[in-house]
């Protein structure tokens, strides 16, 4: 597939950040969102210091609130890297917040088809759409599985609204894809991993690398045998070891002892494991392990001052 132009919105994320960085490096074009409420105004120096962006990246103001502002971003492109997820406000429930979320995805993806030139969207979902559905940590799950609604909303009281919303657009962003003819792909990343305090959503995690994800991405839209769903996970790894592997090579960071954690606590956050067999079928191969995970992001953190 020829090299651009292509769109990434929600440039200023995370995700979104890598795979801009690393679509510049292959030679696209890009175009990316940022949202336009005077409230949200970001420093994209980041973004705009990249190899490259000078001549080859320009920015749109657009707003999921307010879909239709997408479609300047997505005009003659090529590609759309969907990776924008909008953020619950305060008034809204889950059902409200899910209803936007679909609804600017769907936005999205008809500007994909208005547009008469995109040839494929891969959607960013999030392993938060596979593996919450009751099945036993010792199940392997490919991409033949979704998460269930009402076992969310029994059992995942933190981060519900997440959770459903990445599992209604998804199933949503297929199905469109499949009606109108759009060639649509979905990634299910895991754990892009960062600090956190939630130790027993950790008793037995899936990681990957954001780098690994950003070329994930760029494989998936490259590959023209690329169809449905991807999870994207490098490793999976309990708590015990990840506990002491970072306190063995960092012992100058107080990381809290494990001991407090109880059995039955950890036994209600464990899920089933994951397989990226799918994507290693297409040609895929992870860079990163955890140990470089973790070096990256403590890197990372030094350079920035934050530790």
């Amino acid at each position: 597939m020829e090299k651009g132009p292509v769109c990434v919105t929600g440039g200023t994320g995370f995700v979104a950040s890598w795979l801009i960085k690393r679509l510049l490096e292959d030679g696209y074009y890009v175009n990316t969102t940022v949202r336009s409420h005077p409230g949200s105004k970001k420093d994209v120096s980041y973004l705009t210091n990249l190899p490259r962006a000078t001549d080859n990246l320009n920015f749109f103001e657009a707003d999921m609130n307010k879909p239709e502002t997408f479609e300047a971003s997505i005009k003659g492109c090529i590609g759309v890297f969907h990776v924008a997820h909008p953020t619950i406000e305060s008034n809204e429930t889950v059902e409200m917040f899910t209803e936007k979320s679909v609804k600017g995805a769907l936005a999205i993806l008809q500007a994909c088809v208005d547009s008469k030139t995109v040839k494929k969207v891969v959607y960013t979902s999030s392993i938060s759409a596979v593996m919450f559905n009751g099945k036993k940590h010792t199940e392997v799950v490919g991409e033949e599985s979704w998460s269930d609604i009402d076992y969310i909303n029994s059992h995942m009281e933190l981060g519900a609204w997440y959770h459903i919303s990445k599992t209604l657009t998804e199933k949503a962003v297929l199905e469109f894809g499949e009606k109108e003819g759009l060639d649509v792909v979905t990634i299910n990343p895991t754990f892009v991993h960062g600090d956190t305090h939630l130790y027993a959503m950790l008793a037995r995690a899936p990681f990957v690398h954001v780098d690994d994800v950003a070329s994930a991405h760029t494989h998936l839209f490259e590959h023209p045998n690329a169809k449905g769903r991807y999870i994207c996970s490098k490793t999976e790894v309990p708590i015990e070891e990840l506990y002491k592997l970072l306190s063995t090579k960092y012992p100058e960071y107080e990381i809290p002892n494990i001991d407090f954690l109880k059995p039955e606590d950890t036994e209600k956050m464990t899920f089933p494991r994951v397989s990226s067999q799918k994507l290693a079928d297409i040609g895929f191969q992870f860079k990163y392990g955890i140990e470089e995970m973790y070096d990256d992001a403590i890197d990372c953190c030094k350079r920035n001052n934050i530790l």
